[in-house]
């Protein structure tokens, strides 16, 4: 059964485009010109995901993303954005975004996205699958129960993490990438593992995705006086573990 999109974009002609393409995907698409009929079509039919221009007139991207979220949906949120400083994108991340593509874009980078969205969801190519191997990344979201390293506990079924006894709020990527990075504690992940296993896709050297929400986590995590869990080993990857 094809996914249904809802696609929020201001711009006439990237609106129209982007809809023949996800069509031409296969996609079943409901295209808006603004938040305030992103807000009342998400309310009216609830899409399988969202794809949301940061900058629309009246109500912007960033604060339909924070009603949805406020109202306890959590929907799948593709920004599609012009602002291309780190701060901006965390902007999106904190208001309850799962992921963001920045303007001007390839629609093959649109497509993968929304695939890792839908896949994480139960709505893509299915869910990740577990494949054991000593020593090898584990997936995110095949176990039962909770995890624990480096001081952090997560509840994998109630998607809550705490570091000590506080609990740390976190977007569904964020708790995905912090899983991965938990199941695999001492071991260092590249880039490219990280990628395909929280995105389904490497988007390739030139990408600051994964380092955006590396620094997300760690802005999240940290405590006053304890070490920092998350490290960067340059030119590799990252690594969870206590200094």
């Amino acid at each position: 059964m094809p996914q249904n999109v809802l696609l929020a974009e201001d711009d006439r002609a990237i609106r129209h485009a982007l809809e023949r393409a996800l069509a031409l995907e296969g996609y079943e698409v409901t295209a808006v010109a603004d938040g305030v009929a992103a807000l009342a079509q998400a309310h009216r039919t609830p899409p399988d995901v969202l794809v949301l221009d940061v900058m629309m007139p009246g109500i912007d991207g960033l604060q339909v993303c924070r009603v949805l979220r406020a109202e306890g949906n959590r929907t799948p949120i593709l920004m599609l954005t012009a602002l291309v400083e780190t701060a901006d994108r965390i902007a999106g991340l904190d208001a309850g975004a799962d992921d963001y593509v920045v303007k001007p874009f390839d629609v093959e980078e649109v497509f993968a996205r929304l695939r890792a969205l839908l896949r994480r969801t139960g709505g893509g190519d299915g869910p990740l699958v577990d494949v054991p191997a000593a020593k090898e990344p584990q997936e995110p979201q095949v176990a039962s129960g909770q995890v624990a390293a480096a001081g952090l506990r997560m509840d994998v079924q109630a998607r809550r993490v705490w570091r000590g006894a506080r609990e740390v709020e976190l977007t569904r990527t964020e708790f995905e990438l912090l899983e991965l990075l938990v199941r695999n504690a001492g071991i260092v992940l590249d880039h490219s593992t990280i990628y395909d296993r929280i995105w389904g896709y490497d988007f390739g050297p030139g990408s600051k995705n994964l380092a955006v929400y590396v620094g997300y986590l760690r802005r999240k995590l940290e405590e006053p006086g304890a070490p920092g869990l998350i490290h960067t080993v340059r030119g590799v990857g990252y690594v969870l573990r206590e200094d």
